[in-house]
C-alpha cells in the first residue's frame, strides 16, 4: 500500500534523508523516508506478523495440545519451541 503526503521538514531532516539517500543508493527522498522508517519504527510500532508466522504458532500450539492436552507451557518453553532465543 502506499500513501501520498505532503511533507514540510526542517533543512536538518531533508540533510539526514539525503544522507540515507545516498547511503542505501535510493533513488529518491521518499524511499530514504522509507527505508528509514524501516530501520526505525519497531521502537514505536510493532510490525504485523506474517501469515506463515501465525500458522506456525497454531501449528505449535495443535501440537503442545495434542502431546500435553490442556498443560499449560511458560512462555520460555513457548519461546524454544519458536526458536526465539532470549539471548
Amino acid at each position: 500500500m502506499v500513501v501520498a503526503m505532503n511533507l514540510h521538514v526542517s533543512e536538518y531532516a531533508s540533510r539526514v534523508l539525503g544522507v540515507v539517500k545516498e547511503k542505501f543508493g535510493l533513488k529518491d527522498k521518499s524511499e530514504a523516508m522509507d527505508k528509514f522508517a524501516e530501520m526505525f519504527g519497531d521502537e514505536f510500532i510493532d510490525k504485523e506478523a506474517k501469515d506463515e508466522y501465525i500458522k506456525k504458532i497454531i501449528e505449535i500450539e495443535k501440537r503442545h495440545i495434542a502431546k500435553y492436552n490442556q498443560k499449560k507451557m511458560t512462555l520460555a518453553e513457548f519461546d524454544r519451541l519458536c526458536g526465539i532465543s532470549n539471548v
